[in-house]
């Protein structure tokens, strides 16, 4: 439990829920320190921690603890919770100190002081420390109005960049991080709202840079972020745009400016076709509505040929005849040699001094195992118009068979030919 008269800090909701469960009477403070509202009510907040030692006072970094603030339905700030018992009775939103000295006297009792010099607005609620604090605020922020009024606003620089930001883009979000990464539940709320109704938006980190920070709350006189903007008007921070969103208003006004709006559910279409594909990764190749993998499936069926053929079967090409095929794989390699098996292990001795020959020779070649193919087997005698194999082919050009190889070989024509 907190020391009588101090206001404690709280650092999670477990904390905060085993505070307020203790304590008789509750008061929880949820503030921002960028805040000037906040800074001037945590000093009366201070004030009356003292004068009702006998409850609780408790404070909260709204933005810090997005799961405490969503959880007690906190959208802007100062913001007051007032607990009897364990139990949420009452709440105060906004700058207002005497209704907040009320609210502490209504749950914790009489304070603890003398009474006589307290104002009639104040009620039986606070001492003089309060009502002393309560003048200087007031006078601060009397001071600080004239200083606003008199200096002509925000210098023109400022004033200029800010009038370019909220018109950078159609629909404009100042928020506390980034829309992939927030950082406060605030503008969380707001970035996922906008996910929800299918809009592009541009947005700005205002904890980048303070100038722009503090002078977007003159520039649009709203004192907290995140801040949505359409067309250049703003349309408010976090909780009237919840507020908008659910009574379908937001989508209304992002129609009546003409915002695209995608589809609702198109977010979903890429987890929903890994789930459909049970393939994890993109891309994915579809050939008439069948899954034919992903890049490197594609790229090995192209260099095999096998990509072609499956083209072809469904339709998707005009299908290869034979002599385009036996084309293509005469032209596959400047040294194309057919033969049985393959030059690691040929299947027939012939094909075995061919490849021999030129491994000699210290030529490169390309081959096709013609025993792997009975169509190419029997279609290559055809076309080469050359009944038996191996078939050697230069540039796409037959050089005949083994007997022809091994003459050119012993007369020292073979690398010369075939390097021409």
């Amino acid at each position: 439990m907190a020391t009588s008269g101090a206001v404690r800090e709280v650092g999670s909701k477990a904390e905060l829920d085993a505070a307020v469960a203790g304590a008789r009477a509750a008061a929880v403070h949820f503030w921002a320190g960028w805040c000037e509202a906040s800074k001037q009510m945590d000093e009366v907040f201070a004030h009356l921690a003292v004068d009702f030692p006998h409850a609780a006072f408790l404070r909260v970094e709204a933005e810090e603890q997005p799961e405490i603030s969503e959880a007690y339905g906190v959208s802007a700030v100062p913001y007051f919770v007032f607990c009897k018992e364990g139990k949420t009775v009452d709440t105060l939103e906004g700058a207002n100190p005497a209704s907040l000295a009320n609210k502490v006297a209504k749950i914790a009792g009489p304070a603890s002081v003398a009474e006589s010099a307290v104002p009639a607005s104040l009620g039986v609620a606070a001492g003089p420390a309060v009502l002393e604090k309560v003048q200087e605020l007031a006078q601060r922020n009397g001071s600080s109005a004239a200083e606003g009024t008199n200096s002509g606003g925000l210098p023109d620089s400022l004033n200029k960049r800010l009038e370019q930001l909220v018109n950078s883009h159609p629909v404009f979000l100042f928020m506390k991080g980034t829309p992939e990464q927030p950082r406060c539940g605030f503008s969380r709320k707001v970035v996922d709202i906008l996910k929800q109704e299918g809009v592009d938006f541009g947005s700005f980190d205002i904890l980048t840079d303070n100038d722009v920070r503090e002078g977007m709350k003159k520039f649009s006189n709203w004192p907290t972020f995140p801040q949505l903007y359409c067309k250049g008007e703003l349309l408010g921070g976090c909780d009237i745009v919840i507020a908008m969103h659910d009574s379908g208003e937001l989508k209304d006004v992002f129609e009546e400016h003409n915002i695209p709006l995608k589809p609702h559910g198109s977010k979903n279409i890429e987890a929903g076709l890994k789930v459909f594909s049970n393939w994890p990764s993109y891309p994915q190749l579809y050939i008439k509505g069948e899954l034919v993998g992903g890049s490197d499936i594609v790229m090995e069926m192209h260099k095999s040929g096998e990509l072609k053929k499956v083209l072809s079967e469904k339709g998707v090409i005009p299908k290869e005849t034979l002599e385009d095929r036996l084309k293509a794989l005469i032209s596959s390699s400047p040294v194309m040699l057919f033969m049985k098996g393959n030059p690691d292990a040929p299947r027939c001795g012939f094909s075995s001094k061919v490849v021999n020959a030129l491994k000699k020779e210290g030529i490169s070649f390309g081959s096709f195992d013609i025993l792997s193919d009975e169509e190419v087997r029997q279609g290559l005698k055809t076309y080469s118009n050359w009944p038996t194999f191996p078939q050697l082919y230069y540039k796409s050009e037959l050089i005949g068979g083994c007997d022809i190889i091994l003459e050119m070989e012993k007369s020292g024509e073979l690398k010369s030919t075939l390097s021409e």
